[in-house]
């Protein structure tokens, strides 16, 4: 499933006129924040160039290097920081992002209408179900404003589905 994740975000990036770094971006999106920090991001500006390296920095929401014993800060504020971050973003950036975030809410949907494991989706999550749809809602409307068009939409509608399940 992670790898799937990856593999739609990018695909995502691409049909809506993405670069190959931009691609690129996408396939390691998750690699700052969930496997290591600044060590990682300095790898990636190694391998990838600072395009790439740029693009995965301004998509997490934190580079602590959590297998280093580092502790991220409280969910909420990394949320709201990141989602205030979107505005400063640039395009390119933000189809990143918003591949990332569409594809997740996607996931969210199509597993809450699993009867076998619909009652623990939202357990999967910090803010479980009223602070996770609090973080989709915020997202949606950011993008609405930032990077408005078919993706954007479609987000805002799996959010208003989500919000009604």
């Amino acid at each position: 499933p992670y790898v799937a994740h990856l593999l739609a975000v990018a695909a995502t990036v691409l049909e809506y006129g993405g670069s190959e770094d931009m691609a690129i971006a996408a396939l390691l999106h998750d690699a700052v924040e969930d496997q290591g920090g600044e060590p990682r991001l300095s790898d990636i500006r190694n391998r990838f160039g600072d395009r790439v390296a740029d693009i995965v920095r301004s998509c997490s929401d934190s580079v602590v290097n959590t297998s280093a014993g580092q502790q991220k800060e409280d969910k909420r504020i990394r949320t709201t920081r990141y989602i205030e971050h979107l505005e400063t973003a640039d395009q390119e950036t933000l189809l990143v992002s918003l591949s990332d975030k569409i594809h997740n809410a996607r996931s969210i949907l199509r597993d809450l209408r699993k009867p076998q494991i619909r009652t623990n989706v939202w357990e999967r999550f910090n803010g479980k179900k009223e602070g996770t749809l609090w973080y989709y809602r915020q997202l949606a409307n950011a993008f609405q404003r930032l990077l408005p068009g078919q993706l954007a939409d479609e987000l805002i509608e799996i959010v208003i589905v989500l919000e009604n399940e």
